[in-house]
């Protein structure tokens, strides 16, 4: 305390002798103040002198102010151009000093940290959310300055080595980052086939350390990270560093490419969404791991996590409508975001918070878990409300509508989603109208066809909303709201028994949630295209939709593939066995075009699973 007294002290002095100075004219450029400030400032005390800084401003301004006589007036006014002439040059000196500063302050909290917190500190200074977060040389002059201190503790060598062999293996995997796209021309993503095709096996080729190694090659045979953590039970710290620097500077690489293909509809946003997603659940599976292993370890790793989404949350693509995304598949990633739940929980009520609960809470009614959902949407709904994020409040709105058609209380349901198109014409949002005007117009039908109402004017009424609905969307280019608002079209064109009208939406529906990369919604839109296609006995495309609906719906662990392998296993049994697998022989080769011989290959299992 003492000591940051005197230094303020100091550089209160500091700034007097300036403007002292400056108004007997023995100073007569900026430059000169600033190469005073560069010989008084101390590296790492940068927040000592703003305070001294802002002090002297304001006692000078006060002065200026109150002053009534002329002369006092006018020194002082003198006074106070020439302290701001010091802190525009301090504003130049934080700019070009801001990597210096930054690692002083960074060995600072490492080294002067407990060695509980000691790790957790380590993670702070290296997070990206921050004002100035390090970058690869800013790292490495962090780890040759960690090492200056490993004679008083061996902590600091360790995580000084761990960062110098992260970088090393990053810069290794920088070069063949994308390469494994091209080598095997395969649908770019984390799914596919266990085994030395994929990004985590190609990774795994060219990193030399042996922990790393290994854990790409867990993702690559998509185990359980748990069985890594167990192969480690003694792990250094150095290798839990080295680790925690390729696997953050991979998903950012990743994630940095993805954005430049803005105008790719195989890439750009929904992969960035992916691959945070990916990443935030890899953390969160990394801290279960370790749990009860290693307590540092197991609370780091949630950090990262954390981290991880703090920095989604803010992206202007966050998906605040969107579904589970094509690439965000694979078995050990199919109940992946029950994994965020639990280290959510002791954060704090922020927008971030808000956002991040959204996703869960529309990942959760698409796995048909609807009760979860609605908890998590009610949350979410109190956060945006305190946090002032009206896209983010309206958004929950209407995805508790959407969750309460699926829980047949349409009552309810009808509810938020006029709640959700008053607040979004209030302020503007017309993501958020579109999305309430369809999800009205749907719980209506809904509703109607749960009451068996017959008139025709009230389909109509509510067939308008949603058709205004996909006005609006189509008017903003949104694609997520224009998938969403074919498919609920499509559904209320069928359960109003006009199956022809609802084929025309559903298949416009699953081919915009295709360039939006929702994997539920694809799923969905074929489900009920094989319902539709049915009822026109039409058996030939049932077939394939609802095969294809099964599949892609299963593989997200949606509850609703049990749908489809309802309607699938009915046609069979009135076509029989021979002629139910002609059918599904025609439609081989576009099957295959979009989930591979081994999705075709697993139909049948499928069907059989069903059956048990």
């Amino acid at each position: 305390m003492s000591d940051s007294v005197s230094l303020r002290d100091r550089y209160l002095a500091l700034i007097d002798e300036i403007v002292e100075t400056t108004l007997k004219g023995k100073i007569s450029s900026v430059e000169q103040v600033y190469q005073l400030l560069l010989k008084g400032i101390t590296s790492g005390t940068g927040e000592v002198f703003e305070l001294a800084l802002s002090d002297r401003l304001n006692t000078i301004q006060a002065q200026v102010d109150a002053e009534k006589d002329e002369l006092k007036k006018a020194k002082a006014t003198r006074s106070l151009r020439a302290i701001k002439t010091v802190q525009t040059q301090w504003q130049r000196w934080q700019e070009q000093n801001k990597a210096t500063e930054a690692i002083v302050q960074a060995v600072q909290q490492i080294t002067t940290s407990t060695a509980d917190e000691r790790l957790v500190a380590f993670l702070r200074v290296t997070d990206p959310n921050q004002k100035y977060p390090l970058n690869l040389s800013q790292l490495q002059q962090l780890a040759k300055s960690l090492q200056v201190f490993a004679s008083a503790n061996s902590d600091f060598q360790e995580i000084g080595d761990g960062i110098t062999r992260g970088i090393s293996a990053w810069q290794n995997i920088q070069e063949n980052l994308l390469s494994w796209m091209y080598e095997q021309k395969q649908s770019l993503g984390f799914g596919g086939v266990p085994g030395e095709r994929g990004p985590w096996a190609s990774w795994a080729k060219v990193v030399k350390s042996e922990v790393v190694q290994s854990f790409f090659r867990t993702l690559a045979m998509e185990k359980s990270i748990s069985e890594f953590a167990q192969a480690y039970p003694s792990m250094t710290l150095s290798n839990w560093v080295e680790l925690t620097i390729v696997v953050q500077f991979l998903q950012r690489g990743l994630v940095n490419w993805f954005d430049q293909q803005a105008y790719d509809v195989q890439a750009g946003p929904k992969l960035s969404i992916s691959t945070f997603l990916t990443f935030a659940v890899i953390w969160s599976q990394l801290a279960s791991a370790f749990h009860g292993q290693v307590t540092a370890y197991s609370n780091g790793a949630s950090q990262i996590m954390l981290q991880i989404l703090r920095t989604f949350a803010q992206r202007p693509y966050f998906p605040l409508y969107g579904g589970l995304f094509a690439s965000f598949s694979g078995s050990y990633l199919r109940d992946a975001l029950d994994y965020l739940d639990e280290p959510l929980r002791p954060v704090e009520g922020t927008q971030e918070k808000a956002r991040i609960l959204t996703l869960l809470g529309y990942s959760q009614r698409a796995l048909g878990r609807y009760s979860r959902s609605i908890k998590f949407h009610l949350q979410a709904l109190e956060i945006a409300r305190t946090a002032s994020d009206r896209p983010c409040e309206i958004a929950n709105l209407n995805h508790l509508s959407r969750t309460y058609v699926q829980e047949k209380n349409y009552a309810e349901a009808i509810n938020y989603s006029q709640r959700a198109l008053i607040l979004s014409r209030q302020v503007g949002d017309y993501t958020g109208e579109a999305n309430a005007l369809v999800n009205y117009g749907y719980s209506e039908v809904m509703q109607a066809q749960q009451q068996e109402h017959i008139e025709p004017e009230v389909y109509e009424s509510a067939i308008n909303y949603l058709e205004q609905g996909l006005r609006l969307s189509e008017k903003l280019g949104d694609i997520q709201s224009k998938a969403l608002c074919f498919s609920s079209l499509g559904i209320a064109y069928l359960v109003t028994n006009q199956a022809a009208a609802a084929i025309k939406y559903l298949e416009d529906g699953f081919k915009t949630a295709q360039v939006s990369g929702d994997l539920y919604l694809q799923g969905r839109n074929l489900a009920y295209l094989a319902e539709a296609n049915y009822s026109l006995q039409n058996h030939e495309k049932a077939v394939y939709t609802g095969s294809l609906g099964m599949y892609l719906l299963e593989q997200i662990a949606s509850q609703e593939w049990r749908q489809a392998a309802g309607l699938l296993t009915i046609l069979k049994g009135q076509l029989g066995e021979d002629k139910f697998q002609i059918l599904l022989q025609q439609n081989r080769p576009k099957i295959i075009s979009i989930i591979g011989v081994d999705g075709y290959d697993y139909i049948p299992q499928l069907l059989e699973k069903y059956s048990r």
